[in-house]
């Protein structure tokens, strides 16, 4: 079955105001840039995002925190981009906070049809509030419960027309499990094959879990923050 969408607008084009979405990557790394700009660009509002940051003032995620499109974040890092610092302070967006990694087994949870689990992270911190809690083996765990959305959108960087995936290194934080997670699953590649192209042992995602497929273009690739080191001088 040929999943190829002419393009990413028309990919996204049914995705309806007040949606659930999951968005793959790590930072900048890894994140459909294609996708989310085809977003941006049709301007569903009210959006629950989940995802593991916010991106940057002008990259990524942050689109959509400029447009105002979303109204809440499920993720675990949002320290650089200053929009959404803004207005999270000022009460203009909703956010869960979650440890990176309890928002992955959340995310993988979701995927596989597990009801929760028990983890000792976040135990006696704000994370736990609301949350039921019990002593394992001596130790004090929070219950957190799986996550499932109405789209997912993930990165990957080979795929053929029938939807198997290959991601290349750090690209594989959350997408994959993302294409577990979600009713209608979007992926967009930068490297887009004819079907039976891709070496069965080396597909990462099967194409039983995607749904439509795009080929991205004009990829920036952003670094979220440039650190170098510094110059060593000569010592004469």
């Amino acid at each position: 079955m040929n999943k190829l969408s002419a393009s990413a607008g028309k990919a996204v084009a049914d995705i309806r105001d007040g949606a659930t979405l999951m968005m793959g990557g790590f930072g900048l790394c890894g994140i459909p840039e294609n996708l989310i700009k085809a977003l941006a660009q049709q301007g569903s509002k009210g959006l629950t995002v989940i995802s593991n940051n916010v991106g940057t003032d002008k990259y990524g995620i942050g689109l959509l925190i400029n447009n105002g499109q979303i109204k809440k974040m499920i993720m675990s890092y949002g320290g650089e981009n200053n929009r959404f610092t803004e207005l999270l302070l000022n009460g203009g967006i909703e956010v869960e906070w979650t440890p990176q990694g309890t928002l992955a087994e959340r995310i993988r949870a979701g995927g596989a049809g597990i009801g929760g689990f028990f983890t000792p992270t976040g135990f006696a911190t704000l994370v736990a509030e609301g949350k039921e809690t019990r002593q394992i083996d001596g130790r004090w765990h929070v219950l957190e419960k799986p996550l499932r959305a109405d789209f997912a959108f993930i990165k990957a960087y080979k795929g053929d027309t029938q939807g198997n995936l290959v991601y290349r290194k750090t690209a594989r934080n959350f997408n994959p499990m993302m294409a577990t997670a979600a009713d209608t699953v979007i992926a967009e590649v930068e490297h887009l094959v004819d079907a039976g192209s891709i070496d069965p042992d080396t597909v990462h995602t099967p194409g039983i879990y995607i749904h439509r497929i795009i080929k991205g273009k004009l990829y920036e690739k952003t670094i979220e923050r440039l650190t170098v080191r510094k110059a060593e001088t000569s010592k004469n």
